[in-house]
């Protein structure tokens, strides 16, 4: 039996965004992320799962604030770092080191005008900043390689790229520096169904041949239960029900886990009751 190992523990985080009134985006939010599993974060638009994330990686910026709680990363060395009382250089410096994050429409992060080349090297150039100008173009070409992208690729420019090949070069730079977990907050979202398939079997092969832990958020839980070894299901700024996937799907405890699995219909439903049903709606539309 594999022991389990936690990589980063987060307890009773609160975050507020200060405007008039004040918004409590998350409230008292306390999870666990295991060394090399993927945890997935469900929840509707809005319930505070991005902010959630940033907050983890202290990415947040005015007027949201974090008003309470404690972030702890357990770095494979043994050290745990306060993520929270990090500040300045030290910050700078474990920030996409040890924990890196895939940006929602991330696809569309990439600057225009720079060729791909260029943005890999930009992560060398702030954190590795004695790597000669040969191991970065080694390890760049590593990187597209490994996320299935031709090297080659390097000098094109973003919109020389197609939406897949993007949201793959961003996977490539949030890997750069080997960090021991991964955030991913809709890193599907805007493209096609088999490209997102694609983009999810790549996920799931890096992580089984690289070790880092995933914290994935979407609003799709059947795709989180899929893909996920645990599950935490966001509501209103609180994480409402904890479990494995088994679990969430098979004997879901809470009302607004057990809407969201029946939210998606069914392959095999009574098509006789969708017609119905939009029969009704019809009708009503007519009177």
């Amino acid at each position: 039996m594999s022991v389990v190992e936690p990589v980063l523990s987060a307890r009773n985080v609160s975050i507020e965004y200060e405007v008039d009134p004040p918004v409590k985006a998350v409230r008292d939010v306390s999870l666990t992320l295991n060394r090399g599993e993927i945890l997935g974060l469900a929840g509707e638009s809005g319930c505070g799962k991005t902010t959630l994330a940033y907050g983890l990686n202290r990415l947040l910026n005015a007027p949201a604030l974090m008003t309470g709680g404690e972030i702890v990363f357990h770095d494979r060395n043994g050290d745990d770092i306060d993520i929270v009382g990090l500040t300045g250089e030290k910050l700078r410096a474990f920030r996409w080191d040890k924990i890196s994050m895939v940006f929602q429409s991330a696809m569309n992060s990439l600057n225009p005008v720079i060729t791909v080349k260029a943005q890999i090297f930009d992560v060398f150039d702030t954190h590795r900043p004695g790597m000669s100008r040969a191991a970065k173009k080694e390890r760049a070409r590593e990187l597209l390689t490994l996320v299935g992208v031709d090297p080659n690729r390097l000098t094109s420019f973003p919109h020389e790229l197609s939406g897949g090949m993007r949201q793959r070069v961003m996977i490539a730079m949030a890997l750069a520096l080997d960090p021991q977990v991964m955030i991913m907050d809709e890193p599907t979202t805007a493209l096609d169904v088999v490209v997102q398939r694609d983009i999810i079997r790549e996920i799931m092969r890096l992580r089984e041949q690289l070790g880092f832990a995933v914290i994935f958020i979407t609003h799709d839980l059947p795709m989180l239960i899929e893909i996920s070894d645990r599950i935490a299901v966001m509501l209103q700024g609180q994480i409402v029900e904890q479990g494995t996937s088994e679990e969430i799907y098979r004997n879901p405890q809470h009302e607004y886990t057990k809407r969201l699995l029946s939210s998606f219909p069914s392959l095999r439903g009574d098509r006789g009751d969708f017609v119905r049903t939009g029969a009704q709606i019809s009708q009503e539309q007519v009177r």
